[in-house]
């Protein structure tokens, strides 16, 4: 079994693409050596950080944090179950975030367009008297969070 791969081998074992693969390249994210003949050549571990960032990017971190994650652990060292576990654990809370305003979102997607007057600024549904300018600019009202139909 060959210890190092071409970028052809580790897009097909990994079932990323050859671009995101340079991508993840100039990003830091991956390393790889040279051939004399100036084609890239990958170690193994190579695979597991792929994986890591694909669970990363799955779960919707971004990857200047899987990066600096990634920037902790030796390039040709496979980031292992327990190095997992601690990331995601500290990603956790930013999940749940992200997990409760898209909770709400579904909640409250179709009050007020729902109504059908496409008036939301004035919506006297949701939004009487435009209350909602008072918290400034944003979706407030599809926040986790954020202010209840009453």
């Amino acid at each position: 079994m060959a210890t190092e791969l071409s970028i052809g081998e580790v897009a097909a074992r990994s079932g990323v693409a050859a671009s995101a693969l340079r991508f993840y390249e100039r990003r830091g994210l991956i390393a790889s050596s040279r051939t004399d003949g100036n084609q890239r050549r990958y170690e193994r571990a190579v695979l597991r950080r792929i994986a890591f960032i694909q669970a990363g990017r799955a779960a919707g971190i971004s990857l200047e944090r899987i990066g600096a994650a990634l920037a902790r652990r030796p390039a040709g060292r496979s980031p292992t179950r327990k190095d997992w576990e601690r990331l995601s654990n500290r990603w956790r809370e930013d999940l749940d975030a992200r997990i409760a305003t898209l909770e709400a979102l579904r909640e409250r997607l179709t009050t007020c367009i729902g109504c059908g007057c496409l008036s939301i600024d004035k919506c006297d549904l949701l939004n009487p008297d435009d209350e909602a300018a008072e918290l400034g600019a944003g979706a407030h009202y599809l926040r986790a969070g954020g202010p209840r139909e009453t």
